[in-house]
């Protein structure tokens, strides 16, 4: 009997099996942002276990709220600060250097093909996309990862997720994770593991499976994976090749090495959701659950306060392409705020040389700083009581963005036009 690209990775990383179906692995990174490590951070010292397993496996950031808003939140950066000093832990990335850590993790070459990887926050799922098992896990998980170095899991079932057809021009990785999360619900992937393949995946970028795993948690998942191929190999040849370290030292060689974590054909599944793509159009969510989808043509005329365009989703380069082809020569409408957030300082540098920067500028966008604030209603964007926001980030639960604000969420593309249009729309509702 095959096995899956999960099953494999466990295989691979088991350290021990003490009892029943849990499984302890090895850990190849663990990440750390200062919301959630410094809870793990102060455990650890107060039981006089101030310590790390490895500091080069561990990367951390400060990133959710940057810089900080108040006295609570300097606090908690600066015990992530001190800590990452103390344990000469050289991948810290402080104000400054900073960036969403779903998208500056992948943009450092952090993730490879085969990876544990595990990090306080429900979107570690992200790394998936590269051919890695990533979970969010709570802090006693956290504080034995960065004691230990290892993680204890239950193995997770497999659900393969086909995406078949092809995509319509305005229609993005957005829209189809949007539509799989609309076909299963919140709950259809729980404690599974969402695997992604078919031919419209295998078209994707990187950024766009990265947007599609990194959702995999609204539906439940445990992680989302893609199969690692020559997109992945071309993304992380800068850190793999020979100018990087020097772990392949041709394509071909990298290529043949990251195939060899696929599932493999004969593997066993929980269940397969088939979707075929070639009539999918732009949608939105409705409501406060991320299952509550709509295509976006019925939703036109429902009116915006504000227009966010960044998170670890929807913040990378990419991203920032698409929704500019919209806003090119155009203003956003006078009733709406927008705000842009570069999800790293490398996209926003990338966006400056591009020229985006001072489009989205002219249009009448607000610029910020690489940061996560706004997408959990901590600052840089958060809803007054009553508004309604169209939003690139991932989550629409009831006061996610501010208490008692409404998130609409849809792709960089759609979110540009209802800007413009200062209602929900799509780049072809544009006069």
């Amino acid at each position: 009997m095959g096995k899956t690209l999960a099953e494999k990775i466990f295989d691979t990383h088991v350290v021990d099996r003490p009892f029943g179906e849990t499984w302890v692995l090895r850990l190849d990174r663990v990440f750390c942002h200062e919301i959630t490590t410094p809870i793990a951070i102060n455990d650890l010292v107060s039981k006089n276990l101030d310590q790390v397993f490895d500091p080069s496996k561990i990367k951390a950031v400060i990133d959710h709220v940057s810089p900080a808003k108040d006295s609570k939140t300097a606090e908690q950066g600066k015990i992530l600060r001190d800590w990452a000093r103390r344990h000469g832990i050289r991948d810290f990335f402080d104000i400054g250097r900073n960036g969403v850590c779903h998208a500056l993790f992948p943009e450092k070459g952090f993730v490879r093909p085969g990876y544990i990887v595990i990090m306080g926050d429900s979107h570690t799922c992200t790394h998936g996309a590269f051919g890695a098992f990533a979970a969010g896990v709570g802090t006693t998980d956290l504080e034995v990862g960065i004691l230990k170095g290892v993680c204890a899991f239950k193995k997770p079932e497999t659900l393969r997720i086909r995406l078949t057809g092809t995509l319509k021009p305005g229609v993005f990785a957005k829209d189809l994770i949007l539509a799989v999360i609309a076909r299963i619900g919140v709950a259809g992937a729980t404690d599974r593991v969402m695997e992604f393949r078919g031919p419209v995946l295998d078209g994707l970028s990187m950024e766009g499976r990265m947007t599609l795993c990194n959702m995999a948690v609204e539906a439940g998942a445990t992680s989302g994976v893609c199969m690692p191929d020559k997109t992945t190999v071309e993304y992380l040849w800068p850190f793999i090749g020979p100018e990087g370290d020097k772990t392949y030292e041709t394509k071909e060689a990298a290529l043949a090495e990251f195939t060899s974590w696929w599932s493999e054909d004969d593997a066993v599944y929980a269940g397969t959701v088939s979707l075929d793509c070639t009539d999918l159009e732009p949608l939105a969510t409705v409501g406060y659950k991320p299952d509550q989808v709509k295509p976006i043509r019925e939703l036109r005329g429902t009116e915006v306060d504000q227009v966010y365009i960044g998170s670890c989703t929807n913040g990378r380069i990419e991203d920032l392409r698409e929704a500019a082809r919209v806003i090119q020569g155009r203003r956003i409408n006078r009733r709406v705020r927008a705000i842009l957030a570069p999800a790293t300082p490398g996209v926003y540098t990338q966006a400056l040389k591009e020229g985006l920067i001072s489009l989205f500028q002219e249009a009448g966008f607000c610029i910020t700083n690489p940061t996560c604030g706004a997408c959990l209603g901590m600052s840089n964007g958060v809803l007054a009581q009553g508004e309604v926001c169209a939003a690139t980030t991932n989550r629409n639960f009831y006061g996610r963005m501010g208490k008692g604000g409404m998130v609409h969420l849809m792709s960089p593309a759609a979110a540009a036009a209802t800007a413009i249009l200062g209602h929900i729309a799509r780049p072809e509702d544009l006069p």
